[in-house]
């Protein structure tokens, strides 16, 4: 076999995601070229790593084989790239974070020193609803969660950033309470939270809307779609520029924390145990430099 490690690498995001086009957009390559390298890869089998039924392309028992041993492959080849650079004293390796959704607007501010104070280590951060997040901490994919929500039924550690507070917004400063509800997708905490407060608050007498991402929501709230129960961190430009309002609502805001929690008893490895020891020393320092703003709303 003579395979190449960018075959190995675009063989692997196909099996990712299934599709020849959600792959080539990943690798920022065109479709022709991750489709040359997926068949030369597949010349070197003589039973087949995908097929394609209809329009969809499933990768075969055989093909999910061959992938858990590309990635495998992959991670030794992590680990000899960085191995050298151990050898000079330099911290290396990989930082592995999966952030709910809105984390998206707290984490890079408790990212941003430690990278470049560490040029050696990669980060790889996953942002995507509390629901998947959950699932990698479950199967100890990576070394952080950062959510706002705490799972269930998982024995974790914790180290707590930046309260989390969520209120009613709308395009315009008046609470009119027959606008239309616009939710996250299932899985979401910020729809989690919402639902439970409407519940308690107004039953389920109006309309619901619902958005995939929480940019979608807040553009459906600003061109007056309906209003929306969304976390002050991700909000600030909307609320400096006019183009957001927080309605007045009893027993809002909600609060809860952001933390960063991993698996209790986990064996951290030296990147992650420098990350944490980063925060804790630098936490009090990033809130005053990048969430000052945060007190002015009560």
């Amino acid at each position: 076999m003579n395979y190449t490690i960018n075959q190995l690498r675009v063989f692997l995001k196909v099996v990712e995601t299934s599709s020849i086009t959600k792959a080539s957009e990943a690798l920022y390559m065109t479709q022709p070229a991750v489709s040359i390298q997926l068949r030369n890869f597949q010349d070197q089998f003589s039973v087949p790593l995908t097929e394609v039924i209809g329009r969809q392309l499933y990768v075969t028992d055989f093909g999910r084989e061959v992938a858990a041993m590309a990635e495998k492959v992959m991670e030794e080849l992590h680990a000899l790239q960085y191995k050298t650079k151990d050898y000079e004293g330099i911290l290396t390796g990989r930082l592995k974070i999966s952030s709910a959704s809105t984390g998206k607007y707290v984490i890079p501010f408790f990212l941003t020193d430690f990278l470049e104070k560490h040029a050696g280590i990669d980060l790889l951060l996953d942002v995507t609803n509390k629901t998947k997040v959950v699932e990698s901490l479950k199967l100890n994919e990576i070394d952080f969660a950062l959510v706002s929500v705490l799972p269930e039924n998982l024995e974790f550690e914790e180290e707590k950033l930046i309260e989390n507070r969520l209120y009613l917004v709308g395009n315009q400063p008046d609470a009119l309470n027959d606008k239309p509800l616009i939710y996250r997708e299932l899985g979401s905490a910020t729809r989690q939270e919402m639902e439970s407060y409407f519940k308690a608050h107004e039953g389920s007498t109006r309309k619901k809307l619902e958005l995939t991402s929480n940019e979608a929501v807040k553009q459906a709230v600003i061109a007056g779609l309906g209003q929306s129960i969304i976390p002050l961190i991700g909000i600030k430009n909307e609320l400096l520029s006019g183009e957001m309002h927080i309605l007045p609502a009893k027993d809002l805001p909600v609060k809860t924390e952001w933390r960063l929690i991993w698996l209790k008893g986990k064996k951290l490895s030296p990147v992650a145990k420098a990350y944490l020891s980063f925060l804790r020393e630098k936490k009090a320092a990033i809130l005053e430099k990048h969430f000052k703003w945060y007190q002015y709303y009560a």
